[in-house]
């Protein structure tokens, strides 16, 4: 695989043994799509063909967006710079009975993938995890085919949140800090106490509020107010566990974009965010 040059060693083992843990094969159908849909309503359907688009996933994980992604084109890539993760991701769509799929084990600055080669790709809960994501942003453009839509998920800086919302998160990066430099078995163990102690009781408090109608708009974790437990135990480790983590403004995000060569961007209006989807410009 050569000398990578954009990812960070630590991070990226931490992901391959998330991705063991957490394989994902016990979360049901309905709560998978439904997550799904919260990241890809906004993708241009229209633009992809299922006999002929070529698709790029950049930092597959388990395969979970893969496993609803591939039908809708002719052939995916399945790009992670863990194999591990690779491993996981293979196991599950062989079950799932998804054939039309290729694996790279690679950071993408290092993937042997052709310059205007993919007719799309996505990239989800990833870019903010390597050390420079402005250069990943440009390398993921440079394998796309001029008018190829991107749709990309960056962790934001709660920039349209309070700011006590801010606070706690600083609180809580304190945590994550200290965590995630422990070996993983107490990563494990200290993120699914979380999950325990913060984040179900939070998340089943806004499902509460939100049946009675009084949800307020910013409501600490009240995205997983209709999430399986299993969920919050696995973005608990994903949260805490993770040693390199960087949040961007949607002011930043549309910079890097931009200075990649994107255009025509769109802001998802619902919750994660930053959700946005872009195009690299036709000649």
């Amino acid at each position: 695989m050569g000398e990578p040059h954009n990812y960070d060693q630590a991070t990226v083992e931490g992901f391959g043994k998330e991705w063991a843990a957490f394989d994902q094969r016990d979360l049901d159908d309905v709560a998978a799509h439904k997550i799904f849909d919260d990241y890809f309503h906004i993708f241009p359907w229209t633009t992809v063909n299922p006999t002929s688009s070529m698709a790029l996933d950049v930092g597959c994980g388990s395969g979970r967006w893969a496993k609803l992604f591939a039908s809708r084109v002719a052939r995916l890539m399945l790009l992670d710079a863990s194999d591990e993760a690779l491993a996981v991701a293979q196991r599950n769509l062989k079950a799932a009975g998804v054939t039309n799929v290729d694996y790279t084990h690679a950071p993408i600055d290092a993937a042997p993938l052709a310059d205007q080669s993919f007719d799309c790709a996505y990239s989800l809960g990833v870019l903010h995890h390597v050390p420079d994501t402005q250069a990943a942003l440009c390398t993921i453009f440079s394998k796309l085919r001029p008018g190829a839509p991107f749709l990309v998920y960056l962790y934001y800086a709660f920039d349209n949140r309070p700011w006590y919302y801010r606070q706690l998160w600083r609180l809580s990066d304190v945590v994550r800090r200290a965590v995630s430099a422990l070996p993983f078995r107490l990563r494990w163990t200290i993120s699914q106490m979380i999950a325990v102690l913060v984040y179900l009781p939070f998340a089943r408090s806004a499902w509460l509020l939100d049946r009675c109608g009084c949800l307020p708009r910013s409501f600490p974790l009240s995205y997983y107010r209709d999430k399986p437990f299993y969920v919050l135990r696995t973005d608990a480790l994903d949260r805490f566990g993770t040693r390199l983590e960087q949040r961007f403004t949607r002011i930043q995000i549309t910079d890097m974009l931009q200075r990649a060569g994107f255009e025509r961007l769109t802001f998802s209006d619902r919750a994660p965010f930053h959700t946005v989807v872009c195009y690299r410009p036709q000649p």
